[in-house]
């Protein structure tokens, strides 16, 4: 879930969480893994006290944990320098494609038409009525909503081009050893090291430990980048899980992946109107965060389209800059 001290962020996943969860029953398909959440903090930072403060606020279930308990519990785990966990045991993993793919195919059965295309970025300077693809058709509407992530701010470069700002992010799976239950989620959660900004989830679906460190990786073109993790990113990846899980030491990297961030100026959300165009709405900004909170951010905007919501200002255009400077985690 959140942390820190936005407690809007908190409440957001907590509805979303409800939905995802309803979601998964309508399927009969598992979409939310309950592996709990560690977070992890030194004496410097203080954050994980701001969190703890949020959950009870918000009544979200959770542990605190001294270095004493989390050795007790997590002997697969190094805790150099670790003086607090929180643990939140009803959280845990959303399973993402699986979860997309899902809502799309529920979506459709009511009612929504699907269609994969091309689109051209509109003339900023003109209301909107159609969009046109390039394939050579076009696609008309009364209201528009642009939820592009990395992408928004190559179709709005007047508005968005130095207000997005798309990073590289590498993430890494570790093989664990055969028959060590250690690192599944029945003996691990998923875990974040605030310190040394690195989150990870356990062995979810055989497929290894994940990690990544949630430090903002440098810009990119989402459409030219590279989709492969750099050796120098590899090499920062073994020596953490070699620091942290000493039996992973010599573990093989089995899978990468390159994901992008579309990240605002300070982390916050955009979700607002366009200046110049009444009927065009612009959706993402989720800086890393966003899409386990997607039901809530939907209700959020489906409700300010239909003039029946109340905007949140810190969501709003005029508050992304065009320098970054990170409040929100």
């Amino acid at each position: 879930m959140s942390y820190g001290k936005d407690e809007i962020y908190t409440r957001w996943s907590q509805r979303s969480l409800v939905q995802w969860k309803e979601l998964a029953s309508i399927t009969g398909h598992d979409l939310f893994l309950p592996t709990g959440v560690l977070w992890l903090e030194g004496e410097d930072i203080g954050r994980l006290k701001e969190s703890q403060a949020t959950l009870s606020r918000c009544g979200v279930t959770h542990q605190l944990l001294d270095k004493s308990e989390l050795e007790i519990r997590y002997p697969q785990v190094n805790f150099e320098n670790v003086v607090r966990g929180v643990l939140e045991p009803e959280s845990g993993v959303l399973l993402a494609r699986r979860a997309v793919n899902f809502a799309l195919s529920e979506a459709v059965k009511h009612g929504v038409e699907f269609r994969l295309a091309n689109v051209e970025a509109p003339d900023e300077t003109i209301p909107l009525t159609q969009l046109k693809c390039s394939n050579g058709d076009s696609i008309s509407a009364g209201q528009f909503v642009f939820a592009c992530g990395p992408w928004v701010g190559k179709l709005f470069p007047n508005l968005l081009g130095q207000r997005i700002f798309p990073t590289r992010q590498e993430v890494f799976f570790f093989g664990c050893p055969p028959g060590d239950a250690s690192f599944t989620p029945a003996s691990l959660p998923t875990w974040l090291f605030n310190n040394d900004e690195v989150y990870g989830m356990p062995d979810v679906e055989s497929r290894g430990m994940k990690m990544a460190r949630d430090t903002h990786g440098v810009r990119v073109d989402p459409d030219t980048q590279s989709r492969l993790v750099s050796e120098k990113g590899a090499d920062w990846a073994r020596k953490f899980i070699a620091r942290r899980f000493p039996a992973l030491k010599d573990a093989p990297i089995v899978e990468t992946r390159v994901c992008q961030y579309e990240n605002t100026s300070n982390g916050d959300f955009l979700i607002d109107r366009h200046p110049e165009m009444p009927n065009v709405w612009l959706a993402g900004g989720g800086s890393g965060h966003g899409f386990k909170h997607g039901p809530a951010f939907g209700e959020y905007l489906a409700a300010l389209i239909c003039g029946e919501g109340k905007p949140e200002p810190r969501f709003s255009l005029e508050t992304k800059a065009t320098e970054q400077n990170r409040a929100v985690f």
